[in-house]
């Protein structure tokens, strides 16, 4: 059977092209060899279930091991403790009688017993059914209940019979490994946000999860240039498409930050058009494709809802994206924390950045379209018949118009409107222009509140702009050194620069110009 590059659901070696992850299945294993209990709680398509199922395969000969999943689990089945029992026993069994290691049947067959309907007596099953064996549970998707009162009961036996063994008296789990995107420690988080639990409520005493027994998982699931290199390779051996495994490796690296959707979603359209082509060039049509797809796949969506429905992740993402303020990353800081959870937000030299190149531009474009809507932006329009010719965007004629229009639309703004506006007038009026044909993304990390790096990808070429405030004509020159370093590491030539200026007896005729500075080329403009 042809190999793919699989997006949805488990990765199969025999079926998909994957990036060899040996390594951290080793290192999983080994926590495993400890008896470790712990959680692996990751964003949405981060490659989760793919590591446990290979766990699963490479232990299985070692250990009993249950891999069962909550997806699909009805809601009946969290009503009472009951039910709860009943399904996890049928559960087990079922993955036990699914493996390919052979486990004893009988030993399968006892698994389910109907007279189990309560923890109590669960608690003497699973001790029978865990002496003198090591047994490993492995539960996916422990988030996806809708009512955890029952799952946070569960959750304390696991705590209990684990103390308990540790005191020596009695047999349980000899590891348990839960899996979902809300660390089970902080489950308060999911339940306030589905409005299961209110802190003034009379449901505090479900939220204490008893999960403090977990070890902290830290094996890095993100796919670094080396390990998209060993997918790549596979994908050569089979196409001889002539690509540079390397340079592709490290592109989509640039691109996706090596979450793993994104990085088999690039892939993937890359292969499905061969127009396209396995080359820099190629990734970029694919990542335009990506965030202007419809309908939007899942991981897309979910950024959507959750901006739509935390308004504090949507106010801290707007301001270190578009504002540029920095915000330290503290992880103590439920807002922080609940971006981080999702996959938003990376750490960086101690502070919040976005977490890849494709949210930054697909939350970009989110937050123009949002702007332009809740402010009236929409009157700010470009001449895209002028500025587009046969394909060509001219840049310098885009920022000159724009510096037309703001000075005709808004002549009297005053500096908290400049400061607080400015940037995203600029987005909202250059993101119909190249719709269709590219896109741009900020450079979160490089933002602050006096600049802002932008780049713009159209067709083949590449723009490079930064927007700033005015602060003298020091700190302008200052721009210039920053900028050209920033348009020497993209491997470019020229740049633009652009800077609101909030005096009010400012020169209004400033000379708009090109300027020769540390053998780049820079395009001045001034609104």
């Amino acid at each position: 059977m042809n190999r793919q590059f699989n997006i949805t659901g488990l990765c199969i070696p025999t079926y998909d092209y994957m990036v060899d992850i040996n390594s951290r299945v080793e290192a999983v294993k080994e926590m495993v060899d400890q008896g470790q209990y712990f959680t692996v709680n990751k964003p949405r398509q981060y490659g989760k279930t793919t590591l446990l199922e290979a766990l699963t395969q490479r232990i299985s000969n070692e250990y009993i091991c249950a891999n069962i999943s909550f997806e699909g689990l009805g809601d009946e089945s969290f009503e009472h403790a009951a039910a709860f029992c009943k399904a996890l026993m049928t559960k087990i069994q079922i993955s036990l009688k699914e493996s390919p290691a052979g486990y004893d049947k009988t030993y399968i067959d006892n698994w389910k017993n109907p007279a189990i309907d309560n923890f109590l007596l669960f608690d003497e099953h699973v001790s029978n059914m865990c002496l003198k064996k090591k047994v490993v549970l492995i539960i996916d998707e422990v988030d996806k209940t809708s009512d955890n009162r029952v799952f946070l009961h569960f959750l304390g036996f696991l705590r209990d019979k684990y103390l308990r063994r540790k005191k020596g008296l009695g047999s349980t789990f000899h590891s348990v490994i839960l899996s979902g995107v809300y660390d089970i420690r902080n489950l308060k988080v999911k339940l306030i946000g589905e409005g299961v639990y209110t802190p003034s409520g009379q449901q505090g005493h479900l939220v204490n999860s008893p999960w403090n027994i977990a070890a902290d998982f830290l094996v890095d699931m993100s796919f670094y240039p080396e390990d998209i290199v060993t997918m790549l390779e596979e994908y050569e051996a089979d196409h001889t498409s002539g690509m540079d495994i390397s340079r592709i490796s490290e592109v989509l690296y640039e691109y996706t930050g090596g979450y793993p959707f994104l990085v088999s979603k690039i892939c993937r359209m890359i292969d499905n058009n061969v127009s396209w082509g396995w080359t820099p060039q190629g990734v970029r049509s694919a990542v335009k494709s990506a965030v202007n797809q419809i309908p939007m796949n899942t991981l897309f969506d979910d950024i959507s809802k959750n901006l739509e429905n935390y308004l504090d992740i949507y106010n801290f993402i707007y301001d270190i994206l578009i504002k540029g303020k920095r915000r330290d990353y503290t992880l103590s800081n439920p807002s922080i924390q609940r971006a981080a959870m999702f996959g938003l937000i990376k750490e960086v030299d101690g502070s919040a950045v976005i977490a890849n190149r494709i949210f930054e531009i697909f939350i970009t474009d989110y937050f123009t379209s949002k702007d332009a809507l809740n402010r009236g932006h929409g009157q700010i329009s470009g001449y895209k018949g002028e500025i587009i010719h046969n394909g060509y965007f001219d840049m310098e004629y885009c920022l000159t118009k724009f510096t037309e229009l703001f000075r005709e639309i808004y002549p009297d703004r005053e500096r908290s409107f400049v400061e607080e506006h400015g940037r995203m007038l600029f987005l909202t009026y250059l993101k119909p222009l190249i719709n269709g044909a590219g896109f741009y993304h900020i450079e979160s990390q490089f933002t602050d509140q006096r600049r802002m790096d932008l780049v713009v990808d159209y067709g083949l070429d590449q723009f490079i702009i930064e927007l700033k405030l005015w602060y003298g004509e020091a700190a302008h020159e200052r721009a210039y050194d920053q900028l050209s370093g920033y348009i020497k590491s993209k491997g470019v030539t020229t740049g633009y620069l652009l800077t609101f200026d909030f005096r009010k007896n400012k020169n209004r005729t400033r000379e708009t110009k090109w300027v020769e500075w540390n053998s780049t080329r820079i395009f001045d403009v001034m609104v």
